[in-house]
């Protein structure tokens, strides 16, 4: 791969040498990296070059990378972010999965394991493009008046509004619709939509199907269309069709 080529990430943090060592260690390893110290040139540069992935540090100056977070989810941005985060702070992770991060790293961390999470989201996001392209996979899945665009990766309500999927909540979401009515456990779920095993303590999924829920306007304490299963995981509970 030419370094024209190459993936573009975009690092946000405040800590100069972390962004140094960040710029050096993802540029060895094939990336192309734009290292920044906060949030007030994000903008231009998500607009004039945008990156193929995003790592945001949560304690920012100013604008923080939870608001970050939220504000560009709620504009419709779809780039991957990876959130960093204080180690031990799982409040502070599980805020940032709400807020629509694909990920999260706590400090400190070894630069090799951004790097493979880093390389899953991109292999992943790359694999969702081209199946978009192809013509074999339905444009269309619908379950239970909802529909997902597999292309826009927009979920359409049975009143036709339109809401902008993060990536994490379309690769979970799109898991469960291709395996309606199959108990899915955490560790699943995490290997399927992450690519990674399931650390101890990690609720990630849990917050994924959360947001899910809300989506979609479910009651947490009776769902209808993810349905927990005590000790067991989730489970899409109704029937699911496709179309062109």
């Amino acid at each position: 791969m030419t370094k024209s080529n190459s993936p573009k990430i975009l690092v946000v943090d405040d800590d100069g040498r972390l962004r140094d060592l960040l710029s050096r260690y993802l540029t060895e390893q094939g990336f192309q990296v734009t290292a920044i110290a906060d949030s007030s040139q994000l903008d231009r540069r998500l607009q004039r070059d945008p990156p193929h992935l995003l790592v945001l540090d949560l304690m920012l100056p100013g604008e923080d990378g939870l608001s970050v977070c939220r504000r560009l989810r709620g504009a419709g941005e779809t780039v991957p972010i990876i959130m960093l985060t204080a180690k031990g702070e799982e409040v502070d992770r599980i805020v940032g999965l709400e807020m629509g991060a694909d990920d999260y790293l706590p400090k400190p961390f070894n630069p090799r394991e951004l790097v493979a999470r880093i390389r899953v989201i991109l292999r992943r996001t790359s694999a969702g493009h081209r199946d978009a392209a192809s013509t074999a996979p339905p444009r269309w899945i619908r379950f239970a008046g909802w529909s997902l665009d597999t292309v826009a990766r927009d979920l359409l309500s049975p009143q036709g509004v339109v809401t902008p999927l993060s990536g994490a909540e379309f690769r979970l979401l799109k898991i469960f619709l291709e395996r309606p009515n199959r108990v899915l456990s955490r560790d699943q779920l995490i290997e399927l939509s992450l690519g990674r095993e399931q650390s101890p303590f990690d609720r990630s999924i849990d917050v994924q199907v959360s947001r899910l829920r809300h989506r979609m306007n479910e009651d947490a304490r009776e769902p209808v269309i993810i349905k927990t299963v005590r000790n067991g995981g989730y489970v899409l509970a109704v029937p699911v069709e496709t179309a062109e």
